[in-house]
């Protein structure tokens, strides 16, 4: 069945490999003529997700992961930069499993509010990939993406053969080092640096003299790579401690908090643990933040030490900086937490008659943190609605993730519909580099959007229904699923969910692959409900597949 149907997922990915790009041999580059070479950069740039001799380095340097951060050093030298001008950006360093996005978000947003030139490295992208690499709160634009862009891999392409075995680095290595150089070229007084796996062995961290380091929320994650177990975890994410540089940590497992202490004894680095929110002094006006869930409460007063440790050594210096203890929060940091958008995470979005409730949640501990957010903020909508209102999941989940687990949680949100489909935002595609993985075959993923169906049947009937098939025309659809559907693709998901009640789906230029007139009609209770909430979770991708969709902002 999957196979029978690879011809509506072509990409552009043979393409890709052999794009029309500047002539990096030449030394009279004039980059000035890049700017418009916007989509080849990021083609290029995709190219370093299936670079053999990268990839083969990378498989090497997991039975010796020291050899990760060797290898990102002469990456670094050879694309022009050096470890010690990094210490000129004046770098936040956050890691955690959960948490570590909006923690940034948050510090960045009040050390903005305070007037700082702003630098903030993330990942991964929703949408557009320059979207990592952020200039005062603002995905760094397309001309200037192109120039740094160009300027990073002719350096790195020229230098391959000058150095011994030279390659080119992997994706992820690569925007790192292209973050630091526009960071430093866009001369950013600070720069809030998102670790990407791990710590210890993450290419971030490279850095050797941040001005303050950050532990969010550890749980399970990443088990291949990080260990099986809440310690090897927290040994890994301690792993950004630096001898005398101020760490804070919110509260943690038991065993997570031992490591994390034994961590930075060892690296003789002074931790401290961040009070509640409630604990800070605000002549009793509650702190108002601009993400909405509990959890963000612990990410928001980890941020406020981060940015409070960073202004006392920029203001202050030389003055101690032990102060993991409440303060009064300056009316910047209220309105920083106030003003903090950090989108796909706990984010409500409402078109016309859809509503639809966005988080990347791809953990069991973060999707438990989603279920709580989405029933409380479900049931405030629901009491404004007219009449009833059907629930819809839209799930995916990648990797090495336990969808199974995040399935179960979401159960008691007792939704009408299940819908599953993989991070492909078109079925029938117009080259979207941006979002393009070739890490993951098509097959693949089909193949776990339909592994997720049977394992959302088991959790609702304890019986195995079997049978799953794609929603299209002259494909088999058993009448006994009537609860659960697996779509090829996000686009033909949304449409079928919201059966032409949001205009932007609605939309001519979009186009429709067919669906099955019986699958149309089981519609039904969506068309004569007052209102859809549909929750999309599982996967940060998923979400950004949705909100490219959903918002002029991405979708432009």
């Amino acid at each position: 069945l999957i196979l029978s149907n690879k011809s509506l997922f072509k990409t552009s990915r043979f393409q890709t490999i052999s794009v029309c790009r500047p002539n990096l041999s030449s030394s009279n580059i004039h980059l000035n003529s890049y700017f418009l070479f916007t989509q080849d950069a990021i083609c290029t740039l995709n190219t370093l997700q299936t670079n053999a001799s990268a990839l083969q380095q990378v498989r090497q340097e997991r039975n010796h992961p020291q050899q990760q951060l060797q290898a990102m050093q002469g990456f670094l030298e050879r694309a022009g930069l050096t470890v010690e001008e990094l210490n000129r950006l004046n770098i936040i360093h956050v890691t955690g499993t959960k948490g570590k996005g909006s923690t940034c978000a948050f510090t960045e947003k009040i050390l903005r509010s305070y007037g700082f030139r702003t630098g903030f490295y993330s990942s991964p992208h929703l949408v557009q990939v320059r979207e990592r690499i952020r200039i005062n709160g603002q995905p760094i634009g397309k001309d200037i993406f192109s120039k740094y862009f160009w300027q990073i891999y002719g350096r790195l392409e020229e230098s391959k053969v000058d150095a011994s075995g030279g390659t080119m680095p992997a994706y992820f290595r690569f925007l790192t080092i292209l973050a630091f150089h526009v960071f430093l070229q866009e001369k950013v007084d600070v720069a809030v640096i998102e670790v990407g796996i791990g710590g210890a062995y993450d290419c971030t961290n490279i850095i050797r003299k941040p001005w303050v380091c950050g532990v969010a929320s550890l749980g399970i994650d990443h088990t291949q790579i990080l260990g099986d177990t809440i310690e090897k975890i927290a040994w890994q994410k301690g792993g950004i401690f630096k001898p005398g540089v101020p760490a804070f940590t919110v509260s943690q497992p038991e065993g997570a908090m031992a490591v994390l202490r034994d961590r930075a004894k060892e690296i003789q680095c002074p931790l401290w643990l961040c009070p509640n929110l409630d604990d800070y002094q605000t002549d009793g006006t509650a702190l108002h933040l601009g993400l909405a869930g509990k959890h963000q409460r612990w990410n928001a007063s980890l941020a406020l030490q981060l940015s409070n440790s960073w202004l006392k050594r920029r203001c202050s210096p030389g003055k101690s900086s032990r102060m993991a203890t409440s303060f009064r929060p300056s009316s910047e940091m209220m309105m920083g937490l106030a003003n903090t958008e950090w989108p796909g995470r706990n984010q409500t979005l409402r078109n016309g008659e859809v509503t639809y409730f966005l988080d990347g949640a791809h953990t069991v501990r973060s999707m438990q943190a989603c279920v709580d957010w989405f029933k409380g903020s479900a049931a405030q909508h629901e009491k404004n609605a007219s009449g009833p209102v059907a629930r819809v999941l839209l799930f995916n989940a990648t990797g090495d993730r336990d969808s199974a687990a995040m399935l179960k949680l979401l159960v008691p949100c007792h939704f009408d519909f299940a819908v599953f489909c993989p991070n492909i935002t078109e079925a029938i595609v117009s080259c979207n580099a941006d979002q393009q993985n070739f890490n993951v075959s098509v097959e693949n993923m089909l193949t776990r959007c339909m592994d997720n169906q049977r394992s959302w049947h088991l959790h609702n009937r304890g019986v195995d229904q079997g049978g799953a098939g794609l929603l299209i025309e002259e494909r088999l659809v058993p009448d006994n699923q009537a609860d659960t559907l697996v779509f090829p693709c996000i686009l033909s998901a949304l449409q079928w969910i919201s059966q032409g009640r949001d205009a932007v789906l609605a939309d001519a230029n979009k186009q429709v692959l067919a669906v099955k007139p019986n699958i149309r009609a089981k519609a039904a209770v969506l068309r004569e409900a007052a209102q859809i909430h549909v929750l999309v979770t599982g996967s940060l991708h998923l979400v950004g597949g949705v909100l490219k969709h959903l918002s002029p902002t991405y979708s432009n």
